[in-house]
């Protein structure tokens, strides 16, 4: 069942309107991959972990791709449910959309049996065309759901869970160096968001094929994937319940949100720069993209009953904001294209100051600065 609408959200009523939001993120879609490619390129990610990352990248892109057909028919059929999304400080579908996906994801086959194939709705949309002169809309309506269902059945989405899985990247001593990645549609910001874990493995077995630790792993995981947790208490804590897991470093990405002069309601500074860029459409639209970094400074023993002790980690915190931050460090850029971009440059908010700035250029082209 849907939520019920609050003021933060908004339904998309009309088949043009829905079809310029998908149009805008399949865009945005194209550029997320390309910062990706520049933080590598920087040494800021490995290439294990830009590869990690792409994979999400492309899964949100999927998910998209798959609610561009559910709601292709918006507001000429009947039958065509409508889109909410997130207006304020997103941007981006509700976390309801994606839970409802998962239903329907289960579901996928049985619908898609109960179909005419493509080929057959395709027919017969030409012989009502020819033969009635009417606009087919219940038949496309009825494609449209055909493509929503092929998609999520190819799989390849973004789901509101994706569970933890492991990448091997090299054996230090006696210990096993492993990538842990997961990702969740964040509930209470309506967002996707990654998580990147460096792990030592001291257990006699590989993490990934130890059939009693890896599910405990991987639930632990995903009960703390939570935004309003800082980064140390899931470390912290992950630490302390497994012994012989050495949490290294941990990363959270959160992909959003996205600004548009024409789908949400901005406040403070991008605000006035969307307003002032007065840019056309497509151009009108601004992402904020958040990496948070927490990283083991050294490893101490310490006692976890009489006659044992275990290796826990010591977390480097940010000098400045410290444990209200709850992270070495804190990373915030910004995508946009190059209208909005000279308006930010003109009005230098200092609200927006310390992001890191990628700009659209001419023909699509992804320009970082300073």
């Amino acid at each position: 069942m849907k939520d019920v609408l609050t003021s933060d959200h908004s339904e998309l009523y009309d088949t043009l309107t829905a079809r310029r939001y998908f149009a805008k993120f399949v865009k945005i879609g194209g550029y997320l991959g390309r910062v990706a490619a520049e933080m590598e390129t920087e040494g800021r990610l490995s290439r294990t972990e830009a590869r990690v990352l792409g994979g999400y990248l492309k899964a949100v892109a999927a998910t998209f791709q798959a609610l561009s057909h559910k709601y292709l028919m918006t507001g000429r059929d009947d039958g065509a449910t409508r889109l909410t999304i997130d207006r304020h400080e997103s941007g981006f579908p509700v976390a309801q959309e994606l839970m409802t996906m998962a239903v329907d994801a289960q579901q996928a086959e049985r619908h898609l049996a109960g179909m005419p194939s493509e080929a057959e709705l395709k027919d017969r949309m030409v012989r009502q065309i020819v033969g009635d002169l009417t606009i087919p809309t219940t038949l496309q309506f009825a494609l449209a759901q055909r493509y929503y269902y092929e998609a999520l059945q190819a799989g390849g989405i973004f789901w509101a869970r994706n569970d933890p899985d492991a990448q091997w990247i090299e054996n230090i001593g006696e210990r096993r160096h492993f990538l842990v990645h997961w990702a969740v549609w964040d509930t209470q910001v309506n967002l996707p968001v990654v998580y990147l874990m460096d792990l030592e493995d001291s257990g006699r077995k590989p993490l990934p094929s130890d059939v009693f630790r890896w599910p405990q792993v991987q639930a632990a995981l995903m009960a703390q994937a939570i935004g309003g947790l800082k980064l140390l208490t899931i470390a912290t804590g992950f630490d302390k319940d497994f012994a012989d897991l050495h949490p290294k470093r941990l990363r959270r990405i959160t992909l959003g949100p996205m600004y548009s002069a024409s789908f949400t309601l901005q406040s403070g500074p991008i605000s006035k720069v969307l307003e002032g860029a007065k840019a056309p459409e497509g151009q009108d639209w601004a992402l904020v993209w958040t990496v948070e970094d927490l990283l083991a400074e050294r490893e101490e023993p310490v006692k976890d009953g009489w006659f044992s002790s275990s290796q826990r980690q010591v977390y480097k915190l940010d000098p400045v904001a410290g444990a209200e931050l709850g992270a070495t460090r804190q990373d915030r850029m910004i995508i946009l294209p190059e209208r909005p971009y000279q308006v930010l440059v003109e009005q230098d908010p200092k609200g927006l100051r310390g992001l890191r700035k990628f700009v659209v250029g001419d023909g699509g082209r992804l320009i970082p600065t300073l």
